[in-house]
């Protein structure tokens, strides 16, 4: 896929997609959201595609949006924030630096986040008289907590890596030259897992967060009840009873 502001590298089920605008801290403007829009789609209209990767070129992850758009009518942050969140496959952040405004958000967007030791998060928005958009102030406190996501949004300080560690807004913390090898032994996991069971696992997830309890489990009895007729259904159960490995097909 030709792009200009990002790489988008497919990898057997694994696709990669780097933020790739370096001389500006991979900064997200509306070229390169419309772009990451278009790979998402891209994405989701393949089968073979069983995870994403999403991290930055450089020694950024991303500095956050583009200022002289961020006003605009098409807001770069809300489409890039949209584009990765309606993937339907696992995602996982690969943090390779400060992840910022729009960064956090796209971070945020993904399903499980592994950062840099030298990495900072952070919301600056406060600080120059706009807030978080692209889902910031929303997924945020659904991740942390509405205490500690208050006070990141409010007083627009970022915090570390082992901080945002010990919050829980990151899955694992890595030393750079470690961070390629932590996120492919994860996305080798996930692809290994049942396709379907895995898509409507992320779905039960994240549609649950925003329901009630009694609701969240009729959809999670309802996503149960389809996966009952697939062949990797089948072929799992069979292949734990024989104490074997399943070969699953994603049908």
């Amino acid at each position: 896929m030709a792009n200009n502001s990002i790489i988008y590298q497919k990898k057997g089920s694994i696709v990669w997609i780097t933020l790739n605008c370096t001389a500006t801290g991979n900064t997200v403007n509306l070229e390169m959201a419309n772009e990451l829009h278009d790979a998402c789609c891209a994405v989701n209209q393949d089968d073979e595609v069983r995870a994403v990767v999403i991290t930055g070129a450089g020694d950024f992850f991303c500095k956050g949006a583009d200022l002289d758009e961020l006003q605009s009518f098409l807001n770069p942050s809300d489409v890039a924030a949209r584009a990765v969140a309606s993937l339907d496959c696992p995602v996982i952040a690969a943090v390779n630096g400060d992840a910022l405004g729009i960064g956090l958000e796209l971070a945020l967007c993904c399903d499980i986040r592994v950062c840099v030791q030298s990495a900072h998060l952070g919301f600056p928005e406060t600080s120059y008289g706009l807030i978080p958009g692209g889902g910031g102030t929303q997924r945020l406190p659904r991740i942390v907590g509405m205490g500690k996501a208050t006070e990141m949004v409010l007083t627009a300080d970022s915090i570390d890596a082992h901080e945002a560690y010990r919050i829980g807004l990151v899955n694992n913390v890595v030393a750079a030259d470690k961070l390629k090898d932590q996120v492919q032994e994860i996305a080798d996991k996930l692809v290994s897992r049942a396709p379907i069971a895995v898509r409507y696992a992320k779905e039960a997830v994240s549609k649950g967060m925003d329901m009630t309890v009694d609701q969240g489990l009729r959809l999670e009895g309802d996503l149960s009840f389809l996966l009952q007729s697939t062949e990797d259904r089948a072929a799992g159960i069979k292949a734990f009873l024989e104490k074997g490995k399943a070969e699953f097909k994603g049908v």
